[in-house]
């Protein structure tokens, strides 16, 4: 596989994550009836509706930069299991009538960043190494 692609492939991946945590924020803190619902029902309405979007946006644009693209991917692992347990637990697949979309979107992000922490892991490694929590050698 040729670099041009690897990278394209990498940048695509991001722009993904990237583009469904942003494209929500609107819904987020202009408290649409959607998001005002879902964060009711969850028992977080409103600062887990507006310390979300702030964690998205944050993940969002860790994720768009290279040298931090792996600190984006944990944020955005964290948050969309967060989402897809209670779609799972408390809100249903199908939140007021969007045809899962939420919840698709909640796998799309999920999967591209796990493959995005999955490519920097020799990122992560040199990072833990150079705060000294794994031993020089060790790589993950």
């Amino acid at each position: 596989m040729s670099i041009q692609f690897k990278n394209a492939g990498i940048w695509l991946l991001r722009f993904i994550a990237a583009f469904i945590l942003i494209q929500t924020l609107f819904f987020k803190f202009s408290a649409s009836e959607e998001s005002v619902y879902i964060f009711t029902e969850t028992g977080m309405e409103p600062w887990g509706r507006i310390g979300t979007g702030i964690a998205e946006l944050i993940a969002a644009i860790l994720i768009l930069i290279p040298r931090t693209t792996w600190i984006g991917s944990f944020m955005g692992i964290g948050l969309m299991s967060g989402a897809i347990f209670f779609h799972l637990t408390k809100l249903g697949i199908v939140v007021k009538n969007d045809g899962g979309l939420l919840f698709i979107y909640a796998l799309v992000v999920l999967i591209c960043c796990v493959i995005l922490l999955l490519i920097n892991r020799q990122r992560i490694s040199q990072v833990l190494r150079d705060m000294g929590i794994i031993k020089s050698g060790t790589s993950l």
